[in-house]
C-alpha cells in the first residue's frame, strides 16, 4: 500500500530536536522548547576559552650569584621555538634602575607582556621625581604577587624570574616562578642551570657568610665558568650571553659576553 500524502509529509524524526549547532533540549529543562544556543568564543572556530598549556618561544637558564659588593646575573641570548634555535641575540637580562636588575627565563612572549607593566612602573617613579626608586626587594615582592595572581586565575605567565640588586647597601638576590613561589638565596639558577650551575656555584657558598669573601673579579670568573659549562651541556643554550653586575655604584650591563670555548676534548668527532 503506497503512503498517503499526509504520511509523506510527516514531521521530523523527533519533536523538540536540536537545531543545527545547538544542544538537545531535554524534558524538564528550563528552556521550555527554546533551542539552546552553543556558547560562542571570541576566537572563530573554537569552543570556549582556550589557554596555553605550555610555553612556545622560550629562553633557557638564568644564573644569579651574590658576591661581597653586589650581585651578578647572566643569561644567554637565544630564544628557542620548541627545539629550533629561532631567535638569536635577544637580551634576557635587563637593568630596571640603578639598584635593580632582572633575568628572564621561560616564555619570552609572556615576558614581553609583563615588561610593559614594569616599564610603566619605572616611568611612574621618574614622573614622581621624589628621589625614590623601586628597590629590588619591593620589585621581588611585586612580581611574586603578580605571578601568584595570574596562577590563581588559571592564566599563568610561564616565566622564571631572577631579581637582584642592592637593598640599603646590601646585596639582594631572589627567584620567582610561574606559580608565584619565591625564595631568596646567595645563588640562584633556573632551567637546566638548576642541575649544572648550582653545584658549581655552591662550592663557593656552602655557608651563608661565604659570599662575603667573594670579590667581584672572582665572581665574574666563576660566572664565566658556569656559562661555559651550560654552553657545552645545554642544547638550548648559546655561546653569546648578557651579564649585569649591580653594586653600590650602579649597574654595569654587558650584552656582548662570549663563552671562551675549548673543544679539544672532541678531537675524535669529525664533520662538524
Amino acid at each position: 500500500m503506497y503512503p498517503t500524502q499526509g504520511n509523506a509529509m510527516a514531521g521530523p524524526f523527533w519533536s523538540n530536536g536540536p537545531a543545527p549547532g545547538a544542544f538537545y533540549n531535554f524534558p524538564g529543562s528550563p528552556m521550555n522548547g527554546q533551542a539552546m544556543q552553543a556558547p560562542r568564543s571570541d576566537t572563530p572556530g573554537e569552543f570556549g576559552t582556550q589557554r596555553s598549556y605550555f610555553p612556545v618561544t622560550t629562553g633557557t637558564s638564568v644564573v644569579g650569584l651574590m658576591f661581597q659588593d653586589g650581585v651578578i646575573i647572566a643569561a644567554d641570548k637565544l630564544i628557542s621555538y620548541g627545539s629550533l634555535a629561532r631567535f638569536h641575540d635577544v637580551d634576557r637580562v635587563y637593568r630596571i634602575n640603578d639598584k635593580t636588575v632582572l633575568g628572564v627565563g621561560g616564555d619570552f612572549a609572556d615576558f614581553q607582556y609583563i615588561k610593559r607593566h614594569i616599564d610603566q612602573k619605572v616611568i611612574d617613579d621618574q614622573c614622581l621625581d621624589d628621589k625614590n626608586e623601586m628597590k629590588p626587594r619591593s620589585f621581588y615582592n611585586w612580581l611574586t604577587r603578580v605571578m601568584y595572581n595570574r596562577r590563581s586565575d588559571f592564566k599563568p605567565l610561564y616565566l622564571d624570574l631572577v631579581i637582584g640588586g642592592m637593598q640599603d647597601d646590601e646585596p639582594f638576590l631572589g627567584h620567582v616562578n610561574l606559580r608565584g613561589r619565591s625564595y631568596t638565596s646567595n645563588v640562584v639558577a633556573t632551567g637546566y642551570g638548576t642541575h649544572l650551575a648550582l653545584p658549581l656555584l655552591r662550592e663557593y657558598s656552602e655557608n651563608p657568610e661565604a659570599y662575603q669573601q667573594l670579590g667581584q673579579p672572582q665572581a665574574n670568573d666563576l660566572m664565566k665558568r658556569v656559562m661555559e659549562v651550560l654552553w657545552y651541556r645545554d642544547c638550548r643554550s648559546d655561546p653569546k650571553y648578557s651579564q649585569a653586575i649591580c653594586t653600590a655604584s650602579g649597574v654595569q650591563l654587558d650584552a656582548d659576553c662570549f663563552v671562551a670555548q675549548n673543544w679539544d676534548l672532541a678531537h675524535t668527532i669529525k664533520g662538524y
